[in-house]
């Protein structure tokens, strides 16, 4: 990055040529990165599996489409990973216009300071490149986030300090999305937002202009916009509201594991297993297949609450203390090699309790006792998968 252009001048004589930077949004450039790993056949989410056949295809289409889109799905079924994943379909690095909060384009700065700062000191104007991580802005919604958080409010001791009248366009501090300007705003748990952030958030996403503190401020913004949503809050409790809705180009609904296989491969690329320690410790295969099952069952299990999901991260975390709990017995009898057992599952009930919401039913049996039906099952279901038949039986 040393032999990059450091000024304007530097700048409108190298590659990066005003036609290409001022012509060529963040949506098209994704695009066009994205072409050219599926023309290459590069894995375009690394550690996301199960998708290959039905989320990702989707994702291209919207992505190709130019569309900001929605991710809909439970909870653990990598929504946030994916979104994050995008930042690998940007280039390396970009130029900006250096000191810019919202990462102005060189050649077309639309914030006032810059403007001013590009007029005064034309090719001298310094440039600063901005790397793929930076590009990224995610936000969780919450009930208490304010139009401040999201797009800007006005800085009363910046207007101080500078002499400025409180209109002043050089006054505002910025808010998170004209932050992700020529980037990607990821918003987690879009339904929770407020209704009068989501009507800034559309207009602004679509007109470019919003008001702060009762003043027009006019922000042409290049971003892409994707979030995540709960499939339940978004259909049954209507919390997004309609012309936000109607802006979102794709709707793309996520899933958990459609098999054991996709499960298992999951759990073994996200649980802590390579520990290093003294004793080797070993899970056999059956074990983590019991593991796995108990997710499954509980999906499908009526004391279950199917709107709540039960996550892919109890498979995870219910491997992560079986493990510890047979080093934990293998440290008191001095065992080589430690060697889960079906009896560290069961000692790992509470990381499995925790992740159940109980229907009324489930209520009253209990979280423990639901949990240890469950584990029963999966031992019972895997057994069968595992052994053949006559080994079963006898």
């Amino acid at each position: 990055m040393t032999n990059l252009p450091s000024t304007l001048g530097e700048l409108r004589r190298s590659r990066w040529s005003e036609e290409l930077l001022a012509g060529r949004g963040v949506k098209q450039e994704i695009r066009d990165n994205l072409l050219r790993k599926v023309a290459a056949g590069e894995e375009l989410f690394f550690g996301v599996h199960g998708y290959e056949d039905t989320v990702v295809p989707q994702i291209v289409n919207a992505v190709l489409s130019r569309h900001n889109f929605i991710l809909l799905g439970l909870r653990g079924q990598a929504k946030s990973r994916i979104l994050r994943g995008l930042t690998n379909l940007l280039d390396e690095q970009m130029p900006v216009v250096a000191g810019c909060e919202i990462n102005d384009n060189p050649y077309r700065p639309i914030c006032k300071a810059c403007r001013e700062l590009v007029a005064e000191r034309g090719d001298a104007t310094p440039v600063r490149w901005l790397p793929r991580q930076e590009r990224y802005v995610e936000k969780l919604a919450t009930p208490d986030v304010t139009v401040a958080d999201i797009i800007g409010d006005v800085d009363p001791i910046r207007a101080a300090r500078g002499g400025r009248d409180l209109s002043d366009e050089l006054t505002i501090h910025y808010g998170l999305l004209p932050r992700a300007n020529r980037g990607i705003f990821a918003l987690n748990e879009l339904p929770d937002l407020a209704g009068k952030i989501q009507v800034g958030l559309f207009n602004i996403m679509q007109e470019g202009d919003v008001q702060i503190k009762g003043y027009p401020l006019r922000l042409p913004l290049d971003v892409l916009l994707v979030f995540t949503a709960n499939p339940e809050d978004y259909t049954a409790r209507g919390k997004i509201i309609t012309p936000l809705k109607d802006r979102i180009g794709s709707e793309i609904r996520t899933h958990y594991p459609l098999t054991a296989e996709e499960g298992l491969r999951i759990t073994e690329q996200e649980a802590w297993l390579s520990r290093v320690t003294g004793t080797p410790a070993l899970i056999p295969i059956y074990v983590r297949e019991i593991v796995e099952e108990i997710a499954f069952l509980a999906r499908d299990d009526k004391r279950v609450d199917k709107r709540s999901g039960v996550s892919q991260r109890l498979p995870i975390t219910c491997l992560e203390n079986a493990l510890s709990s047979a080093e934990q017995r293998g440290a008191r009898n001095a065992e080589t090699p430690i060697v889960a057992r079906v009896a560290d599952v069961y000692a790992s009930l509470p990381s499995i309790t925790g992740k159940l919401e109980l229907e009324y039913e489930g209520e009253l049996r209990g979280a423990d006792n639901v949990a240890r039906e469950l584990i029963r099952a999966a031992r019972a279901e895997s057994s069968t998968a595992t052994f053949p038949a006559w080994t079963c039986k006898r």
